[in-house]
């Protein structure tokens, strides 16, 4: 699973919200809607925010806005990064025009990840949410500057327009007219009312019910027209229908597999979609051929005739695929070592570009609160069995400060592939914690596990009341992330742990398989490492990962956010609180204090904030445009050579 959620507020933003909090709307001009972000929040690696003071009467303090990102860029070979597109194109997803549609031949996408499965609402991986992003469409995209750009709506609501109600706890959403599914029945409001109903229900154990917290009803007003009504005033007015983790399903489709039958839906495996592309024949774990869907509104897009996405490999190989051999067209999330990455970015002979943007993201090591080895029920890493080494907090520190953050980004991720952080939200300075420290420390270590009652024995190796100090280490098949562990047990062998190291196929680890021990929602290891982020502009969604309800267990199949069975009721209290607060220091506030709480209690240890995954194009490929805020696919249908 390599999750991601990001959030964005500029200074019109920050004037809309505080707006909203002390109703002084009256003669706003405001030509960008509020979107639903923390004051300042921007993608990863962001430049330095540029003070702005809200022109809202009553503002409380000044809000800080990014400076401005909203230009994606592609790099290429050789050469610094340079501007992709400008801002501000036509259409809701950034080109100027179509090229024709079906002019085009294959599309060739390679994802060394392969996808499993093509509903966003039981996926539980990014390869997966890419591959439907292709058929399944939200209202909105979250655009390359963190707004939503209309994609199934007709607009975006806003104060001045009247889709956001005065009081921040409505919603309203006007959808495109004529719309079709692939089928060809109309697409309507009620699909949109029972996308929620999917999602929201708890026997469906959807991945994304987060997106449903706080709501109260969703209404179809009328056949293009959807009302959502929150419990409370909420400083998230976009937190469901906008990005590519909150795609609308077909009623039609999904109606009769509700609850506990949603995983054997069949549109689980070849969705019927709005999108520019329908699926012919999906291969789990292997390739999706794609081709072009009839009914799609715009009637000169898409240019390609058909698109494959191949899965399989390794980011090394699929990275030559771009950049060597030219033998695809699109490889995604090219995680691999500088070392190797840097010749063939760089050669003359290149036959692709780099595309890359700032992002939310942090790789980090996940820390199991539960036994990996009890059997509870038929089942391992229950919440009800708490795990008997990593309880001790004095363990998970001492296995923090062992490890050196910043020689694993300088060596591992090169020139602006990541750097070392000690948070989990990450992106702007006014969200990043400057509480937290990280630095590499063995002697304080040593000194905490020796506290803890874990004495060295003549191997080097700790024991406590006969048990050894032993952890199993797992994390997919990647060079990085090998090399990556390498370092991590040779930090935590001066502290005398005896790591084990595992590596899991991409496919398996980040697979729905409720069958298979190997996934990383089951997490059947002491620690685990991958790549997350906030994929959607309200940090409110990717905090909520670590709340109680989202404990992953065999009672919702795996299928929560919060792998690493941590409760803390405090912490479910504060979600709560950033959820209705509408001041957007006072959001902010909070925010740094939930990242300070998932820190201090080492519920993972932040290792990279890296920049969105490094992605290659072929050098006659037109249009993408890199978005760190949603699917990188967010405009493929404005793609073409």
């Amino acid at each position: 699973m390599y999750r991601q959620y990001r959030y964005r507020l500029g200074a019109v933003l920050a004037a809309a919200l505080l707006v909203l909090a002390v109703a002084a709307c009256a003669g706003q001009q405001t030509t960008t809607p509020p979107a639903q972000a923390p004051a300042g929040a921007t993608a990863a690696s962001a430049p330095a925010a540029q003070p702005t003071t809200a022109p809202a009467a009553g503002a409380a303090a000044a809000t800080a806005a990014p400076a401005a990102k909203t230009q994606a860029t592609t790099a290429p070979s050789g050469a610094a990064p340079t501007t992709a597109a400008p801002s501000g194109q036509t259409a809701a997803t950034g080109a100027t025009a179509g090229q024709g549609r079906g002019k085009g031949g294959e599309l060739k996408l390679l994802f060394w990840q392969a996808p499993t499965i093509l509903n966003t609402y039981l996926a539980q991986g990014t390869k997966d949410e890419y591959a439907a992003s292709i058929v399944t469409e939200p209202l909105a995209w979250f655009g390359p500057d963190g707004n939503p750009v209309p994609v199934l709506a007709a607009e975006i609501p806003g104060v001045q327009n009247g889709g956001i109600s005065s009081d921040g706890k409505t919603v309203t959403w006007k959808l495109k007219p004529n719309i079709k599914w692939s089928d060809g029945t109309d697409f309507t409001a009620d699909d949109v009312v029972f996308t929620w109903q999917y999602n929201a229900d708890p026997a469906t154990a959807a991945t994304q019910t987060a997106q449903t917290q706080g709501i109260d009803k969703v209404e179809a007003v009328d056949k293009t027209t959807v009302k959502i009504t929150f419990k409370d005033a909420t400083a998230t007015p976009f937190q469901i229908f906008v990005g590519n983790l909150a795609p609308i399903i077909q009623k039609k489709q999904f109606q009769d597999y509700m609850g506990a039958k949603a995983k054997d839906a069949p549109g689980n495996l070849k969705p019927i979609g709005t999108g520019p592309y329908k699926v012919d024949d999906f291969k789990p774990g292997d390739v999706v051929t794609y081709s072009i869907n009839d009914n799609y509104r715009e009637a000169d897009k898409p240019f390609f005739k058909t698109v494959t996405l191949k899965g399989g490999g390794d980011a090394t190989s699929a990275a030559r695929a771009v950049f060597q051999t030219g033998e695809t067209d699109y490889a995604w999330n090219l995680q691999v070592p500088w070392a190797a990455f840097n010749p063939m970015i760089s050669s003359p002979s290149a036959k692709g570009d780099l595309i890359t943007a700032t992002s939310s993201s942090v790789e980090r090591i996940l820390i199991n609160r539960a036994d990996p080895n009890k059997d509870v029920n038929g089942a391992r890493s229950e919440p009800s069995a708490p795990h008997l080494i990593l309880s001790d907090l004095k363990v998970r520190q001492a296995l923090k400060l062992a490890i050196n953050n910043k020689q694993i980004a300088d060596q591992l991720y090169g020139k602006g592939g990541g750097t070392g952080t000690c948070n989990l939200v990450v992106g702007v300075p006014a969200l990043e914690s400057k509480n937290t420290k990280c630095d590499q420390d063995i002697d304080q270590a040593n000194k905490l596990l020796d506290d803890a009652g874990w004495k060295m024995g003549a191997n080097g190796i700790r024991e406590k009341d006969g048990q050894k100090l032993h952890l199993i280490y797992q994390t997919t098949v990647n060079p990085s992330r090998q090399a990556t562990q390498d370092l991590v047990k040779a930090w935590w062998a001066k502290i005398g742990v005896d790591t084990e190291l595992k590596a899991v196929n991409s496919g398996v680890f980040f697979s729905t398989d409720v069958a298979n021990p190997d996934t990383a929602a089951h997490f059947y290891t002491d620690v685990e490492m991958f790549t997350n982020n906030s994929q959607s502009p309200d940090f409110i969604q990717y905090l909520q990962g670590w709340t109680t309800k989202e404990i992953a267990q065999k009672s919702n199949e795996w299928r929560g956010s919060n792998y690493e069975r941590w409760s803390n009721p405090d912490y479910d209290k504060l979600m709560g609180q950033i959820r209705g607060e509408m001041d957007p220091a006072k959001r902010a506030s909070l925010i740094i204090q939930a990242n300070d709480m998932l820190v201090n209690d080492v519920v993972d240890i932040p290792l990279v904030a890296r920049t969105m995954p490094e992605s290659g194009k072929s050098k006659d490929l037109k249009g993408p445009i890199a978005n760190s805020w949603d699917t990188e696919l967010w405009n493929i249908a404005d793609w073409y050579k």
